[in-house]
């Protein structure tokens, strides 16, 4: 019981803080509108035909180029988000606060599970934000399409922010983490197909791509968001294939799980052993 109360302490801690960062909330949200935005109006011109569709009648059904990312960019939100979160934990650790949470009459596991649901809780806060977007680019969303978005949007947020949170808990500096953060989320996002199909890459790029976690949750995305727009053949099309096979939607969230999963154990581990 001590243990569950105080990861619901550690949870809500972050989610108040997230609350009254009113600026923070207002940046995050600033980068993922700017490649839809500019980005994706920039490329949607330069790549559309005489129909105005990104990629004609092919694997991406005749959309324009923003409606192609538009999922991506919501998937964009929820991946720097959740890392990001995890910058808590060394803020908390400079200013002595971690500490005296470590020595607490706790299970170190709370503050690991705490922090990735804190971190997770608030990354799907900003992802499913950007859905009131989708009617001024042409996406309806139905309440079906918006009831499936929440879980999957919380799985990818789960298992990114559980990444971020076993980093975290071996960085000392702020300037060290935010370097590793930077260096890993870039290839990240570039290769979870957020801009791109990923059909028709070379074989080193195509490997890449399925060893990102954050494709499987990229995936998904978009084929629950772009469903109402495009036939159900062309969805299956665009979906992530692994070994010649497109793997189903649940398939994809149980892999993020357990991705999720062991990078909450490596936290844990992590947090048993610090001092």
């Amino acid at each position: 019981m001590n243990t569950l109360r105080a990861i619901y302490v550690i949870w809500y801690r972050d989610l108040i803080r997230f609350w009254r960062d009113r600026a923070r909330l207002v940046a995050s949200l600033a980068q993922p509108l700017l490649y839809l935005l500019i980005f994706g109006t920039g490329l949607s011109s330069a790549l559309s035909g005489a129909s105005g569709t990104f990629g004609g009648s092919g694997s991406t059904g005749g959309l324009t180029y923003v409606q192609f990312i538009f999922p991506g960019i919501i998937g964009m939100a929820v991946l720097f988000s959740s890392i990001f979160g995890a910058m808590s934990i060394v803020w908390d650790r400079e200013f002595g606060f971690l500490k005296e949470v470590l020595v607490a009459p706790i299970d170190r596991s709370a503050v690991a599970i705490g922090k990735a649901l804190g971190g997770a809780t608030q990354a799907m806060i900003q992802g499913l934000v950007l859905l009131v977007l989708a009617p001024l680019i042409g996406i309806d969303l139905s309440l079906t399409m918006i009831l499936a978005l929440v879980p999957l949007t919380f799985v990818l947020a789960f298992a990114l922010s559980a990444l971020g949170v076993a980093i975290a808990s071996r960085m000392k500096s702020m300037q060290g983490f935010q370097m590793v953060m930077t260096f890993l989320m870039m290839p990240m996002f570039f290769l979870s197909g957020a801009l791109f199909p990923l059909q028709g890459l070379p074989t080193w790029m195509n490997v890449l791509t399925r060893l990102d976690p954050a494709a499987y949750g990229m995936d998904p995305l978009r084929r629950v968001v772009l469903g109402s727009a495009l036939p159900p053949d062309v969805v299956d099309r665009m979906g992530l294939d692994l070994f010649g096979t497109v793997l189903p939607i649940p398939a994809e969230a149980a892999i993020l799980l357990a991705f999720g999963a062991l990078m909450l154990g490596i936290a844990i581990r992590n947090f048993r052993v610090v001092v």
